[in-house]
C-alpha cells in the first residue's frame, strides 16, 4: 500500500502545483484593488493547510500491508477529500471578495476547520474501534478456522472408502459448527483437539476399527460445544 501512496502524492502534488500557479500567475489587481490583501493571505493558508492535511490523512490510509486495513482507512480518505473541496470552497470565497473584513474569512474557515477536524477524527476513531473489533472476531474464531482446515487435508489423506466417509463426516461438523469461542469453552475445545488428534492418527494408520467410533466420538463433541457456545449467546 505504501507503494500506491507515492502514486497518490504525485497526483496530490500536482493539485497543489496548479493551486499555487492560479493563485500567483492571476492579475494582481482586480480593478482598484490588490488582490494580495490579508484576505487573499487568509484564504490561501487555510487551503495550503486543508492540503497538508489531506495529504497527512492519506499517508495514514495508505500506511498499511493490509487489505482489509486500507478498504477501511478510504472513508478517512474520503473525509479528508471531502473537507479539502469544503475549506477550498470558503477560502476561495475570501481570496475573491474584495474588501471583505479579515475577521470574518478568519472566523468562516476556522468554523469550517473545526467541523473538518471533528469529522476526520471520528472517523479516524470509527476505524480503529471496527479493526479492534475485527480482530478479537478473529481471534475468537481461530480455533474452528483451524480445525477446519486440519480436518479438510485429512479428508484427502484417506485412503480408504470408509475413512475418507468419515472424515468427511467430521469435516461437515466442524464446518457448520459456531466459529464463535470463549473461555468458558477451552475445557471442551481442549478436549475436542485431544479427540481430533487420535482420530486423524487413526485414519493416517488405517486404522478401520478405531475410526468410526473416534469420529462418533468428534461428533458429539463438536454438537456439545455448539449447544454451549447457544447458551453462552
Amino acid at each position: 500500500m505504501k507503494k500506491s501512496f507515492k502514486y497518490y502524492a504525485v497526483i496530490w502534488f500536482v493539485a497543489l502545483a496548479i493551486f499555487n500557479v492560479a493563485c500567483f500567475v492571476s492579475p494582481a489587481k482586480l480593478g482598484d484593488f490588490s488582490k494580495y490583501d490579508a484576505m487573499f493571505w487568509t484564504g490561501y493558508a487555510f487551503i495550503t493547510a486543508a492540503f497538508l492535511g489531506q495529504l497527512v490523512c492519506a499517508y495514514k490510509a495508505f500506511d498499511t500491508n493490509s487489505k482489509e486495513k486500507f478498504f477501511l482507512n478510504v472513508s478517512l480518505i474520503s473525509v479528508s477529500y471531502t473537507v479539502l473541496i469544503v475549506i477550498s470552497v470558503f477560502g476561495v470565497l475570501c481570496m475573491a471578495i474584495p474588501d471583505l473584513p479579515n475577521r470574518i474569512g478568519i472566523i468562516a474557515c476556522l468554523a469550517v476547520l473545526a467541523f473538518s477536524i471533528i469529522a476526520v477524527v471520528s472517523a479516524h476513531s470509527a476505524i480503529d474501534t471496527v479493526s479492534e473489533t475485527e480482530n478479537k472476531v478473529k481471534s475468537k474464531t481461530v480455533f474452528i478456522k483451524l480445525l477446519s482446515a486440519e480436518s479438510d487435508a485429512l479428508v484427502r489423506k484417506a485412503e480408504s472408502d470408509g475413512a475418507r466417509n468419515e472424515a468427511k463426516r467430521v469435516f461437515e461438523a466442524i464446518r457448520y459448527s459456531d466459529p464463535m469461542s470463549n473461555m468458558a469453552l477451552n475445557s471442551i475445545e481442549t478436549e475436542i483437539s485431544v479427540k481430533f488428534g487420535e482420530f486423524s492418527a487413526a485414519v493416517k494408520s488405517g486404522d478401520s476399527d478405531r475410526i468410526k467410533k473416534l469420529a462418533d466420538g468428534v461428533c458429539d463433541l463438536i454438537a456439545d460445544r455448539n449447544v454451549k457456545c447457544k447458551a453462552l449467546k
